[in-house]
């Protein structure tokens, strides 16, 4: 799973971006990597593992990954070229999701780009470009359906759909607010629109207003979000960046004093897994205990694939039991087997969050 970070200059973008770095560079629970200077890779934080580990006394533990993207070159004009302009939404074409970070505190040292700190403009300065860019794309679909429509009347509905999309999108709105049914859902998320990617947008606040609802700006991003069908974050991106210089024990204590229980990172990762339908089923042994992510809905031999082709396609059946039903056996698999806990699926289970799998397959 990709994320590009997106922003306007001096609202915490490299910031943000920065810290997740070094929190990954610095620290033993977030392991990262730096691919090129603007792609990180962080673990996915997930306290079952750890427990698991310890049960199994595995060997390894092995967390899943979200990448992150920070993309640069967006100015008004972007979509025209200006700037980065074509680099930069090449870039975000690339990305699962946007996370959009957005000014959300008032500091006279840090100028603003446009004079003042209006969370809800830079969004619509943003979003603005990108609508330009989906417009030519559609535009481009448009003419050349219509040119195939004298040979095939059966694009009549398609083409219908996409001039939808496009006076949608001249009113200014993000094509992912537009209601659509499944059919017409999947049609537009194939043409890879800017617009219709999932967004979750990062409120950046001051360290006063961590801990605080009061904040206005972040009020009114949470009500635009909620409109798009959108997440949304509460960060202080300059917070992360002294907590990533900090080991495991220290940061507790450094959130415990805030009066918050989790680091923006955290949630920033809860909300991309949420956003995107994404779930997580585990596997335990000694040799590790790993995460495997999935998309919600999956049935268990695709989830089975995951880990190899041949699971799928060999797949006989997955003995499951919930990670909660584990814990309560003490980790035990043969007293969970001696309570009726674990239970043999086959192909046609849907796999749930934390469900703990031994896949049977035959090749």
């Amino acid at each position: 799973m990709k994320l590009g970070i997106v922003g306007l200059p001096n609202v915490g973008k490299s910031t943000l971006f920065n810290a997740i770095t070094k929190a990954g560079a610095e620290a033993a629970n977030y392991p990262f990597c730096t691919i090129e200077p603007n792609v990180g890779v962080v673990t996915v934080p997930d306290k079952r593992l750890e427990v698991l580990t310890d049960i199994y006394k595995a060997r390894k533990t092995i967390y899943t990954t979200i990448e992150f993207c920070d993309i640069a070159g967006l100015v008004k004009g972007a979509s025209k070229g200006e700037g980065l302009g074509n680099k930069f939404l090449g870039h975000i074409r690339e990305v699962s999701a946007i996370v959009h970070v957005v000014r959300c505190f008032a500091n006279d040292n840090i100028v603003h780009v446009n004079g003042h700190v209006d969370p809800l403009d830079d969004i619509e300065t943003i979003n603005t470009e990108l609508i330009f860019a989906d417009l030519e794309v559609l535009e481009r679909a448009i003419a050349k359906l219509t040119k195939s429509m004298k040979a095939d009347k059966s694009l009549a509905k398609q083409l219908d759909l996409l001039e939808r999309v496009k006076a949608w999108l001249e009113t200014g709105k993000s094509a992912r607010a537009m209601e659509l049914n499944k059919e017409e859902g999947e049609i537009i998320s194939g043409m890879d629109l800017l617009t219709f990617k999932p967004v979750i947008y990062v409120a950046n606040v001051s360290e006063d207003d961590v801990s605080s609802d009061d904040n206005k700006h972040v009020q009114k991003v949470s009500e635009f979000a909620a409109s798009e069908g959108a997440g949304c974050v509460k960060i202080c991106a300059e917070i992360e960046a002294e907590m990533a210089e900090l080991d495991d024990e220290e940061r507790e204590m450094f959130l415990e004093d805030l009066g918050i229980s989790e680091s923006g990172l955290d949630q920033l990762i809860k909300a991309s897994y949420s956003l995107l339908n994404l779930i997580s089923y585990l596997t335990a042994g000694e040799p590790e205990v790993r995460a495997w992510t999935i998309t919600k809905g999956t049935k268990a031999p695709q989830a089975a694939g995951k880990i190899h082709t041949d699971f799928e396609k060999g797949f006989i059946r997955a003995e499951t039991i919930a990670y909660n039903k584990l814990i309560e056996c003490g980790g035990s698999l043969a007293k969970a087997r001696e309570q009726g806990l674990i239970r043999s699926e086959g192909k046609d289970y849907v796999v749930q969050d934390g469900d703990v799998i031994h896949f049977l397959f035959n090749i």
